[in-house]
């Protein structure tokens, strides 16, 4: 590869570097992507176990209305073209010790008709739940427009709507999940809200997710995540643009303070005229620059602000349909009969997702079922000095997770045919990201304003250097790691005096 400014090298094939690859070459730029893992995707992954998929990812996906403008962006990628998706009436339900269930429909209307007849003493948080959903609702976010901010600036009818509902929008992103939990009399409700969301993130976004369940602008792609990935690798080879799978970036080479390749842990380097790293924040910022162009603005996220937890995720192949639960976007929760121990942390209820909306991912007649619980990465890091220890802590926590399946569905222990388990240690192994976290960056109310104005994407000091993706975008997710990687290039179009373009 050569050195010029046309030339740009890209670390990491999930999908925000696999986005920057599409729009490089889409806008001219020669692109070459280096990949740890041997396949696409990064954490938007699924893999096979004897018949089965086991999917790590993907419960909806925002944007799939074509009558969206995120829709849009799936089209210019490839995600969308052929995508089959499902819709559910649910989002969760949760199952409580005394007969009553929590459902949590798409409907608003009847979500809150439902949550009234269950508890008519929390009415108002309550209709403030429902009117948040409505309020997000007007607004057209995300969008493959330019940032909020930009956007409020050229367009009319988001200021409009800015104007109306601005003062409430920015008084639910000072508002976590916690918070409005404990507003909540009702314990079944309490318990209820504070499953469907992270204690730690903003409100505001569980508004928009409903909205978008409303509006029927957040689908389930049958098949999962890999066939996904596959679409953007397949959409950036027909561009000409060349992926090198089972390559680890050990360096990002430098001189005078500009950006110039790569060095891969076998040795080789690689230059280009730039760099942009779509991998994970903390191996780019700390390791492969050594944490040399760390100034307080780029040190303070990875000091101070919360990333998604990382998880102990159990997934199992069953011989059993399960036709009498309902199709949701994220599964059901059930109490246990008492406490139990589950690796690190002590359980009172066990959640779990069955996949019966999507036949694909299992042969005729049976079922994916996976059960994700938060767990500590240093618990697993510390168990993995001893290898049989880490080994047979994953065999004992499914085997303890498939007997308690069996309170809420008998006869499950016999119908479990295949058992799969990722630690934390395994998130990292396969994606590289910091902790073995799920996600990035959590959006609270200490970073909520990088919705209004976005994170840098460039480092102070360094010259032809660039990130996208989930550690430059808070929140996490496909829409804005996409957006992360369209955004960068437009940026570096307009470095270099160019009209961007997103057709081919």
């Amino acid at each position: 590869m050569t050195s010029d400014d046309k030339s740009m090298i890209i670390i990491g094939a999930g999908f925000a570097g696999l986005a920057a690859g599409i729009y490089g070459r889409l806008n001219g730029y020669k692109t070459e992507i280096f990949e740890m893992h041997s396949q696409p995707g990064g954490l938007c992954t699924s893999w096979k176990r004897q018949g089965y998929t086991f999917d790590a990812c993907i419960h909806w996906l925002v944007g799939s209305n074509p009558n969206t403008s995120m829709n849009h962006i799936w089209q210019e990628t490839g995600v969308a073209k052929g995508r089959k998706f499902v819709y559910a009436d649910e989002f969760y339900r949760a199952e409580g010790a005394d007969g009553r269930t929590v459902v949590f429909h798409a409907d608003p209307a009847r979500l809150e008709k439902h949550l009234l007849e269950i508890s008519p003493a929390d009415r108002e948080p309550i209709t403030d739940f429902i009117k948040g959903i409505r309020m997000c609702s007007k607004f057209n976010f995300p969008s493959d427009k330019d940032p909020f901010l930009t956007r409020l600036r050229k367009q009319i009818g988001t200021f409009l709507t800015f104007m109306k509902y601005g003062g409430e929008f920015k008084k639910w992103t000072t508002v976590t999940g916690e918070q409005f939990c404990n507003r909540f009399s009702d314990p079944l409700l309490k318990q209820a809200f504070r499953e469907i969301w992270i204690p730690e993130f903003s409100m505001v976004f569980l508004f928009f997710t409903f909205a978008y369940l409303h509006q029927r602008n957040a689908g389930y792609p049958v098949g999962g995540s890999m066939p996904m990935s596959k679409a953007l690798e397949a959409r950036y080879k027909s561009l000409g643009g060349i992926i090198h799978y089972n390559k680890k970036v050990a360096r990002i080479l430098t001189s005078d303070d500009r950006a110039t390749g790569i060095r891969l842990v076998d040795g080789t380097e690689v230059f280009a005229g730039r760099v942009v790293s779509a991998a994970d924040g903390h191996a780019t910022l700390y390791d492969m620059l050594d944490g040399k162009y760390l100034d307080p603005a780029t040190r303070e996220p990875y000091e101070k602000w919360p990333v998604f937890p990382s998880l102990l995720f159990v997934s199992l192949g069953v011989n059993r349909a399960f036709e009498d639960i309902p199709h949701s976007i994220s599964g059901l929760s059930f109490p246990l009969k008492e406490p139990v121990m589950i690796a690190d942390k002590q359980r009172e209820r066990l959640p779990v997702h069955i996949y019966n909306q999507d036949p694909t991912l299992s042969p005729e007649g049976k079922t994916a079922v996976t059960i994700m619980l938060e767990s500590d990465y240093y618990y697993w890091k510390k168990l993995s000095e001893d290898r049989s220890a880490y080994v047979s802590k994953k065999e004992e926590s499914a085997s303890l997770i498939i007997s308690l399946l069996e309170q809420r569905f008998p006869g499950i222990t016999e119908q479990v045919e295949v058992t799969d388990v990722a630690t934390p240690l395994t998130f990292e192994r396969f994606t590289g990201n910091w902790k073995g976290s799920f996600e990035g960056w959590l959006i609270t109310p200490e970073n909520a304003s990088t919705m209004m104005k976005p994170m840098s994407q460039t480092i102070p000091g360094l010259q032809k250097f660039y990130m996208c993706g989930q550690w430059v975008e808070p929140g996490g997710g496909l829409p804005t790691s996409i957006m992360s990687a369209r955004r960068l290039l437009k940026q570096i179009c307009r470095e270099d005096g160019r009209r961007f373009s997103a057709n081919h």
